[in-house]
């Protein structure tokens, strides 16, 4: 059997494939396995053991964006596939998916776009106390496959080993030993409603530092927002006294690969419900993330409950959560709200907890 998973566009959604991945292996263990991806998330499933292929779709524009879909569509349909799961349901995917001639494509009962399936699955409009994954796996029922769970059917992203020697070599150079303990702060977002204020980042980077010698702050960004990085890094350095600046690391940019090895190396991930903190959900790593328009029960880490992870965010908000098209209030108060003393506290509770060998499941609202 030969089986083609379709998932387009963010990072974070393709994270949260990745148990699907798994599933389908363990159901069809002798199945040829492959993905179809777009560049900006294929590194998340190019390691993939489970995969036996990935086909990265280039993002083009217009028409000619048009005539590549209609070259990738025969190519497809050259590979052959038996059946095909779009888990993306967008316009592109959905042409792909019906481009592919698989005999069995299973997809969401979209308006205007179902008949390109052959097994519809229904998905309401509105936004459910759901997590995503769930949501996903409905797609895969009709292959006799049971509903995940976190311990059973974690996210999965391999540490690359050449993109780990590289972040060795980035941290010995910035002066950080293996007794240090690192803390990352991921400070960009993909837009607007995701983006907590660089002060609080700061805030937030410069009590960690003070707190412990052995603390070092890596601050990331995506690449597009490295200006966030650096003055997350000026704030937090300019709240500390002279000896105590160096414990917040400018290491500069790193790629989605490079991120995961450094997750992995880390004791503590904060971030804002992004891509990036779906990355560091594939690790053991402690985690705080932050949720404005978006809930936790949507997208929480999908993984085993002994890696602890602390929700921060605020409750009581009838605005919330929302299609992050238009901030009804105009203040994105969902996320500016949150203090950096209730993300302080969190990490601080989660880094103790490591140091007595405990867990720290929670909450903070």
């Amino acid at each position: 059997m030969r089986i083609l998973i379709v998932r387009l566009r963010q990072i974070g959604d393709v994270v949260f494939t990745t148990p699907a991945v798994h599933a389908l292996r363990r159901r069809f263990p002798d199945a040829h396995l492959a993905y179809l991806v777009e560049p900006a998330a294929s590194s998340i499933v190019a390691a993939n053991p489970h995969l036996n292929e990935v086909v990265v779709a280039p993002r083009g524009r217009g028409w000619s964006a048009l005539g590549q879909d209609l070259v990738l569509g025969r190519r497809l349909r050259r590979a052959r596939y038996d059946v095909v799961l779009d888990f993306h349901g967008g316009p592109r995917a959905s042409l792909l998916t019906w481009l592919s001639g698989a005999p069995v494509r299973i997809g969401y009962d979209v308006l205007g776009r179902g008949w390109m399936y052959t097994r519809r699955v229904h998905r309401p409009r509105e936004l459910r106390e759901r997590h995503s994954v769930d949501n996903q796996w409905d797609l895969l029922e009709s292959l006799g496959i049971e509903r995940p769970t976190p311990e059973r059917n974690p996210v999965e992203m391999p540490v690359d080993s050449r993109a780990a020697h590289v972040v060795e070599q980035r941290l010995a150079a910035a002066g950080v030993s293996w007794n240090d303990r690192l803390a990352v702060l991921h400070v960009s977002a993909g837009n607007p409603f995701r983006r907590w204020p660089i002060e609080s980042f700061g805030e937030v980077a410069a009590s960690l530092a003070a707190r412990d010698r052995r603390n070092r702050i890596v601050v990331t960004s995506g690449p597009s927002e490295s200006d966030a990085a650096t003055r997350v890094i000026t704030d937090a350095r300019g709240r500390l006294p002279t000896a105590e600046r160096g414990r917040v690391l400018d290491c500069g940019e790193f790629s989605l690969t490079e991120l995961r090895a450094l997750v992995e190396r880390a004791a503590l991930y904060i971030g804002g419900d992004s891509g990036p903190m779906h990355i560091a959900a594939t690790s053991s790593v402690s985690m705080v993330s932050l949720y404005g328009p978006t809930l936790p029960v949507r997208s929480a880490p999908w993984r085993p409950a002994r890696w602890p992870s602390v929700a921060v965010e605020v409750s009581g908000l009838p605005c919330r959560p929302c299609d992050q098209r238009r901030c009804a209030p105009g203040d994105f108060r969902c996320l500016n709200r949150i203090s950096p003393t209730q993300v302080i506290d969190a990490a601080a509770g989660l880094l103790g907890s490591a140091d007595q060998g405990a867990e720290a499941p929670g909450q903070v609202p």
